[in-house]
């Protein structure tokens, strides 16, 4: 899959900025069809970051949200702040 139609547009909420500081997350929003497999290329791809973790849920909405931690070797905060979220 193309990575500009696996990742829609980031998240950034009280409890995702948390997500960022402590714990190295950085939240998305994927397209439905998108694997978690999809997620994690498109991420490297994109923002040229290593994942270590992906966890997805779908929203009441019927949007599906990933959860991305990355590798310690590098910083959500950066990511964040290169997005123009944080």
């Amino acid at each position: 899959m193309d990575p500009y139609a696996v990742i829609l547009y980031p998240l950034m909420t009280e409890s995702a900025s948390i997500m960022v500081e402590k714990e190295n997350k950085l939240v998305f929003m994927v397209s439905l069809k998108a694997s978690k497999t999809d997620i994690r290329k498109a991420m490297e791809e994109l923002y040229e970051v290593k994942v270590e973790d992906i966890n997805t849920q779908i929203t009441p909405q019927g949007e599906k949200k990933a959860f991305i931690k990355l590798h310690p070797d590098f910083k959500a905060t950066d990511v964040a702040i290169k997005l123009g979220i944080l």
